[in-house]
């Protein structure tokens, strides 16, 4: 039989369901991997397994991080590039990732999985595009090491195939042909694609952006999705440069390139979309996409602000993102939120947007951007068992509790206090479950430093 577990005396339950409910003193019910029941307390079913106190914590759903390149864990404060805009960072990075190897690949992803779990996150997304000559082994390394954390992982096998020498941006020592990207996608679907409920693994295809690969790979990675019935994902409309590159290659505008390839439909999400005007929200809207927001990154390079004001009240799936910690630096989600919430406002106002919508985008937003929301982004009885808490007794909410659940992100929420995927307690009163994990530190810091020089 599964273990239930009983969580009590929850101070504010943040559900995320559509009715927006928010329960006070309140209690959640989980039995083995899915959430049996929510209400108020007192909880008088059958006796639990486990019970675990709520007293003085707000609970949300799992967050969902969207878009990530988790071995760029091992390029963050990269010195030559602290002050480099995306295409100068990219050329200064790109000869360096392609010594990355599946050592790297593993111990880089175990330190973004488990700095994920530490700030709320219980599912993330990984964009891998990077295969070195001879190494699509890198794509299985990433997920035996998120199995390894325990994290809810939805990898995403990319592509280049078009190197320098061919008008784009890698060496060639990174880039592959369209019979072996073809064939890896086949290959990875059939070892990893798990399409069960509550699945733990999920694949997408995702070619590292319109320009990085060729036409025809584009529209076969399409036909490949719309076959095995999976999602589709890239990166769009990042910068002001990728706009004039499209038009001087193309003669179009991103979307408009990206409906000519048939990437316009509910079953893709795009990571970015900064640059986008009024007629290209409304085409995004029309074909139901989904769009990871990653306003770290943005600021990082300064590639400007997404309008996700703009685009929330329309039928785009807004999700948020942590980005590639080379472009973040760290992989916090819950402060990925809280500067969602200020960057909007700085161009947009501060009544433009709340804690609140960016909370959604967060949880529910996610899981929609990624075909899940049957099953994550909520906490509601039948739903995944993704649950976080935060302790409100933190010196940073001191003075701050008129509205625990903005809190969270008015606030300087630095990580949570507890997280549980799937049912297993990962992250309890604020550490790792797994203190192991911690171990791979000191050699993460070994590999980086071969990159140095």
């Amino acid at each position: 039989m599964s273990e239930r577990k009983l969580i009590e005396h929850i101070d504010t339950i943040f559900t995320a369901d559509p009715e927006g409910r928010e329960l006070s003193d309140a209690y959640v019910l989980v039995d083995g991997n899915h959430i049996e029941n929510v209400g108020v307390s007192p909880y008088n079913g059958p006796e639990p397994d486990r019970v675990i106190d709520g007293k003085d914590r707000v609970m949300i759903p799992g967050l969902i991080n969207t878009h990530h390149h988790l071995y760029q864990t091992l390029f963050r404060n990269f010195k030559e590039v602290n002050n480099a805009e995306l295409f100068t960072w990219l050329t200064e990075l790109y000869d360096r990732w392609a010594k990355v190897d599946s050592r790297a690949i593993h111990v880089s992803t175990v330190i973004g999985a488990a700095e994920l779990l530490l700030s709320g996150a219980t599912t993330t997304s990984d964009h891998l595009y990077l295969f070195p000559e001879g190494q699509n082994d890198l794509f299985d390394a990433e997920v035996e090491a998120a199995r390894e954390v325990g994290i809810r992982f939805h990898p995403t096998r990319g592509s280049m195939s078009l190197s320098k020498e061919d008008g784009g941006l890698p060496p060639k020592e990174v880039v592959q042909t369209e019979e072996e990207i073809l064939e890896e996608y086949r290959r990875v679907i059939d070892e990893y694609h798990d399409r069960n409920e509550f699945a733990m693994t999920k694949v997408a295809l995702a070619p590292c952006s319109p320009f990085s690969v060729t036409d025809e790979i584009m529209k076969e990675t399409a036909g490949l999705a719309e076959e095995e019935d999976l999602a589709l994902h890239t990166h769009l409309a990042e910068t002001a440069d990728e706009t004039e590159f499209c038009l001087d290659e193309v003669g179009m505008r991103p979307v408009d390139y990206m409906k000519e390839l048939g990437w316009l439909n509910e079953n893709v999400w795009f990571a970015h979309v900064v640059h986008v005007n009024e007629r290209e929200i409304e085409k995004l809207s029309d074909a139901g996409v989904g769009m990871s927001h990653c306003p770290s990154s943005n600021m990082r390079l300064g590639s400007g602000i997404a309008p996700v004001v703009k685009m929330k009240d329309t039928d785009i799936k807004v999700s948020i993102a942590v980005d590639g910690s080379a472009s973040n630096d760290t992989s916090n989600m819950i402060k990925e939120l809280r500067h969602a919430l200020l960057l909007q406002r700085v161009k947009y106002g501060a009544d433009s947007i709340t804690p609140r919508e960016v909370l959604r985008f967060g949880t529910i937003g996610g899981a929609m951007a990624l075909g899940r929301e049957d099953e994550l982004g909520s906490i509601e009885p039948g739903k995944a068992a993704d649950l976080v808490m935060v302790d409100l007794n933190r010196l940073e909410y001191a003075g701050g509790l008129s509205d625990p659940v903005s809190a969270l992100l008015m606030c300087d929420t630095k990580g949570v206090d507890f997280n549980m995927v799937n049912g297993e307690v990962l992250v309890e009163d604020g550490k790792l479950r797994n203190q192991g994990l911690l171990e791979y530190i000191e050699e993460q810091n070994e590999i980086a430093a071969q990159f140095y020089s």
